[in-house]
């Protein structure tokens, strides 16, 4: 059986796609050379939109399964 995906999953799903997103591309762009500041601040930024796209995928997978259960 399938079931929807209910609204508040896809929104944070679209929200952690916006974060995963914007990490890579400020990660990216250490690729090329950079002022001090801005590879400090691309690589905290960018880590942290990174991981909390990825935890916040996993948050909406989880109430996605739990409103599923239910």
């Amino acid at each position: 059986m399938i079931e929807t995906l209910p609204l508040q999953s896809a929104i944070m799903f679209a929200v952690a796609a916006v974060f995963g997103l914007g990490g890579t591309w400020l990660l990216w762009q250490l690729r090329q050379p950079q002022g001090p500041a801005r590879v400090y601040v691309y690589r905290m930024v960018g880590i942290m939109a990174l991981s909390g796209g990825v935890v916040l995928a996993m948050s909406a997978w989880a109430m996605w399964q739990w409103s599923v259960e239910a």
